[in-house]
């Protein structure tokens, strides 16, 4: 099992890293909360998981213990595979999913796509206490930068329909967006927007 990564940040996406280490480059799927984390500094360290699967083997990576440790814990919930973790933790950073599934805030957790109202109270009712006992680490803040509407909207496209969903739908509320951010939207926004939206 591979614990975690130590090496240079070849290629950085709002779903996925590509870190080399000893001359290997590792293709890791990660969260927007990682993506918002990891910067643009060139020597990178993440936590990782590895799910092996009969058609795949699949590196996920976490810019915290605490987020690696929530998803670990939500894929020993019934019904909840690694993409739908990844969701989770991108529609909320560790701290928020925790305070969201510590409350009992079944709504919060059916706002993120592909969660119905039985699978969000499973995982509230698995989960409760054992959130309780870790506690959920806050994010870092994002560094925000400011690129041409055309190039975030394209990037938000490509993110959001790798993580599954419909490219019409995505642009429409893409365009939707944009138009109500102005000059404040940012590419980790507007895909978090977006994810509320879809």
């Amino acid at each position: 099992m591979i614990h975690h990564l130590h090496g240079r940040l070849v290629e950085k996406h709002p779903t996925y890293v590509v870190v080399e280490c000893g001359g290997v480059g590792y293709y890791v799927a990660i969260s927007l909360t990682t993506f918002d984390q990891l910067g643009d500094n060139e020597l990178v360290k993440i936590h990782t998981h590895m799910v092996v699967r009969e058609d795949a083997q699949l590196l996920f990576g976490f810019a915290s213990e605490e987020e690696r440790t929530l998803f670990l814990l939500l894929l020993g919930v019934n019904g909840v595979g690694a993409n739908t973790a990844r969701l989770i933790l991108s529609a909320m950073d560790p701290a928020t999913a925790s305070l969201a599934i510590a409350s009992g805030d079944v709504d919060a957790m059916k706002r993120v796509k592909g969660i119905g109202a039985k699978t969000a109270q499973r995982i509230i009712v698995d989960l409760q206490d054992k959130v309780m006992d870790t506690g959920g680490a806050g994010s870092v803040p994002a560094g925000t930068s400011q690129v041409s509407h055309n190039t975030i909207k394209n990037d938000a496209l490509g993110a959001l329909t790798s993580l599954g969903f419909d490219k019409t739908k995505c642009n429409k509320v893409l365009d939707h967006l944009i138009n109500s951010m102005g000059n404040s939207a940012t590419l980790e926004g507007l895909i978090k927007a977006a994810l509320r939206e879809l």
